[in-house]
């Protein structure tokens, strides 16, 4: 995939907590990411860590956060296709 797009497959796994999340996000990068990528949904709060979740001008971040996950994608996918074990990946 050489740009993000919107109809992208979502890629998680389990965390070491237990907890479901894109690979390479934190369980809160989870929660903004998909708080960002679906403005219809509401957290409760326009709050998280700190950051402003929904305001105008979100594409940055959601840029940000997507490339993390994608870098990380490419880097878990290499190092599973050298071991002949199966991926436990989660959808």
């Amino acid at each position: 995939m050489s740009e993000p797009k919107k109809d992208a497959p979502r890629r998680y796994i389990v965390d070491g907590a237990g907890q479901r999340v894109l690979v390479g996000l934190t369980i809160s990068e989870t929660i903004e990411f998909e708080a960002i990528d679906n403005p219809g949904v509401r957290l409760g709060a326009d709050w998280l860590e700190g950051r402003p979740v929904r305001q105008d001008g979100h594409g940055e971040r959601w840029l940000e956060l997507y490339v993390k996950h994608e870098r990380a994608w490419h880097d878990w996918m290499a190092k599973t296709r050298a071991r002949p074990e199966k991926p436990c990946l989660l959808n």
